[in-house]
């Protein structure tokens, strides 16, 4: 048995003024590069995943002494929709490399909410031009939970596997999954029955942490399913906010032996799914009751930090970085808390560039592309400058109570390392800004000793989603009462 691995992942944020070019694909890896930084002692994603989807899936081949073979892994970061060259080169080199290989199935991790200027539905047109190659030969796709499942794009795989947690942290259990789904088909001529569900529902479930209600027992229940006699998988999906999808909403997969079955078992867990729409997310702060509280939590920031979520301006959710509403508010009224924070700014960035180390200057951040928020214009002292594979050149502006890290491309900061790596110190601040929902939380379980989520003006804000042309209601915003009528339409066209 010969099975193939691969991966073409962004979540795209539709909003963004940016484009995604090839460029950005910062993790790149073909053939025995690739082989190596999954192997156990490589590191999949450097500085953020040791072990995803593609490592997860080796391992259980690996043990069970089955070849594979390596074919790409394209990852970029959360940003704008990729430009149509990249996307053609991509599914290009992708299908080419399936086609000089002689095996017996894929394993593809997808995000599921990847968008490309003037393609519709890409992520389908890639998973059907590789259907083309492979044949009646299976493909299984793992999943972000986040992703989007379409007519199209079920119609031209086999099975689709997501994610479990958010804040996500089971990438390497979903390529686990799939690989154990995979092998069984193709060593049993194994051919489950798919069934799903499309929910008109896209904000609810409270936070959707997994590990808080309800969210706890919605993947409490899918995981007692796939207990019951002839379950292959189920999944769940609660799509990016911000995928300019008419029939965006959530989704529910039942993998089942027998085709009734799955049937019926999509149904339950589409109720069970349905059953949490009307818990909304918190109120979001404003960014003064946020520096109050900061204030106020002398002991928390004494044992650790606070986090302030720019949930405005959220780059692990695609938006650009540029953002100065809560930094501004550091600067001009954050006197006595030491604060770390990031913004994008490809010209601020050049002009520190052109500095020297210890120079003292003035610069004016933000107001670029994203135009939700006003340029801000701040005076500090240059203290360190350099490149990252993925953020490009790095400068760090020493404001005296404010450390502004600027990048040249999207920073992500859901992880320490981000700041660690300009050389400041997370255990030493006592407010850190960071630009994610979930993940942030899981990186930060050391130094983090309050959460606190501020709403500003920004492309991440939830009001956003409601400039999206949907095709028909869709709950929070209209009233629903059952999500029949719209999943047959979505489905079957009827």
């Amino acid at each position: 048995m010969r099975l193939a691995y691969a991966r073409v992942n962004q979540e795209t944020h539709c909003l963004s003024p940016y484009s995604t070019g090839l460029e950005d694909f910062a993790h790149y890896f073909e053939g025995s590069d690739l082989a190596r930084v999954c192997s156990k002692q490589g590191a999949e994603v450097e500085g953020l995943l040791k072990h995803a989807e593609l490592s997860g899936f080796l391992r259980v081949c690996e043990a069970q002494d089955i070849e594979t073979v390596p074919l790409l892994s394209a990852w970029a970061l959360p940003g704008g929709p990729l430009t149509r060259e990249t996307f053609s080169t991509l599914k290009d080199r992708l299908v080419k490399a399936l086609r000089e290989v002689q095996v017996d199935g894929l394993f593809l991790s997808l995000h599921g909410a990847m968008a490309t200027r003037g393609v519709e539905d890409c992520e389908a047109e890639l998973c059907e031009a590789l259907r083309e190659v492979l044949g009646d030969k299976p493909l299984v796709v793992g999943f972000d939970l986040h992703g989007l499942l379409t007519p199209r794009l079920v119609e031209a795989i086999d099975v689709p596997v997501a994610y479990r947690t958010n804040p996500h942290r089971d990438h390497a259990g979903c390529g686990r999954r799939s690989a154990e789904i995979l092998i069984r088909m193709v060593r049993e001529g194994f051919r489950p029955q798919v069934a799903w569900r499309s929910l008109p529902m896209v904000i609810g479930g409270g936070t959707t942490v997994d590990l808080l209600q309800p969210m706890r027992g919605v993947f409490s229940q899918l995981s007692k399913a796939e207990k019951r006699p002839g379950v292959v998988t189920t999944s769940l999906f609660m799509c990016h906010l911000w995928n300019d999808d008419p029939e965006l909403g959530w989704t529910v997969v039942a993998v089942h032996e027998e085709r009734e079955a799955a049937e019926d078992l999509a149904d339950e867990l589409a109720d069970l799914a349905w059953s949490v729409r009307h818990e909304q997310p918190p109120e979001f702060l404003n960014i003064d009751e946020a520096l109050d509280q900061a204030r106020s939590a002398s002991l928390r920031r004494a044992l650790g930090c606070v986090t302030i979520c720019d949930a405005s301006d959220v780059t692990a959710a695609g938006a650009p970085g540029e953002n100065t509403h809560v930094i501004r508010a550091l600067w001009e009224g954050g006197q006595g808390l030491r604060s770390l924070a990031a913004i994008r700014d490809d010209v601020a960035v050049g002009v520190l560039a052109d500095a020297r180390v210890g120079e003292v200057l003035e610069l004016t951040v933000g107001g670029r592309e994203d135009t939700t928020s006003p340029p801000l214009t701040l005076s500090g002292r240059l203290t360190r400058q350099g490149r990252h594979d993925a953020f490009g050149h790095v400068g760090v502006l020493d404001c005296g109570h404010l450390q502004l890290v600027v990048t040249e491309r999207t920073p992500i900061t859901l992880d320490p390392n981000f700041y660690e790596r300009a050389g400041l110190s997370v255990w030493g601040a006592d407010v850190v800004v960071v630009k994610s929902f979930f993940h942030y939380r899981w990186h930060y379980l050391l130094q983090n000793r309050l959460s606190l989520y501020v709403k500003t003006e920004g492309l991440t804000d939830f009001d956003a989603v409601r400039d999206l042309d949907f095709a028909g209601p869709v709950h929070p915003f209209q009233d629903v009462e059952d999500w029949r009528p719209t999943d047959r339409r979505r489905r079957l066209g009827s």
